[in-house]
């Protein structure tokens, strides 16, 4: 069975929805632990459906926090999901699970990716660069910041009436269904 490790900072939805298609058996894989780096609702989600759940504040880790988690992630994990991680991961880090690691973006890399670039802050900076569409990227992390090989991308268009959580839900939707999609196609090339 194709093994996911799933780390997390937020509410947890990107989570739900690999949750879910495993659930209903859409996903031949299963989620062997959700690491979150400080309290989420996501952590709640996972544990409902009896995931083993770990919570590394990042406040109490601070530079070995990337360490910590390398500690507790199995080593039977063939894949690392990050779902809304707001955390740097070590070079140490991203050098072992090297190709193993993507990452869900709320913008069409390359565009609005990089330090500081997160949650509602990509969607204001599309909105304030006047764009007609938006989207999402799953892309494999590397050393830099949103600048890893890209699995996938969605579209989305950009309203004109509209604010940025408007076109975050927009987004978000595409999220769901593109992180599935990337991780089924992951698992294809693997067999």
């Amino acid at each position: 069975m194709f093994k996911i490790a799933a780390l997390i900072s937020g509410g947890g939805s990107n989570l739900q929805s690999v949750i879910d298609a495993i659930e209903k058996k859409d996903l031949p894989a299963e989620i062997g632990i959700v690491i979150s780096d400080r309290e989420a609702a996501g952590l709640e989600r996972a544990g409902k459906y009896g995931i083993p759940c770990r919570l590394l504040n990042r406040k109490d880790y601070g530079n070995t926090l990337s360490d910590e988690i390398l500690k507790i992630i199995p080593a039977d994990t063939d894949l690392i999901l990050l779902a809304g991680y707001l955390s740097i991961l070590s070079r140490e880090f991203i050098e072992k699970w090297q190709r193993r690691i993507i990452n869900i973006h709320p913008s069409l890399l390359p565009d609005f990716g990089g330090k500081g670039m997160y949650g509602m802050k990509v969607h204001q900076a599309v909105l304030q660069a006047s764009r007609k569409e938006s989207g999402c990227t799953v892309h494999y992390v590397d050393s830099g910041i949103d600048t890893g090989n890209i699995l996938g991308q969605k579209t989305v268009p950009v309203l004109p009436d509209d604010t940025a959580e408007q076109l975050q839900n927009r987004v978000l939707i595409q999220e769901h269904i593109l992180v599935v999609e990337s991780i089924r196609k992951i698992i294809k090339n693997k067999q």
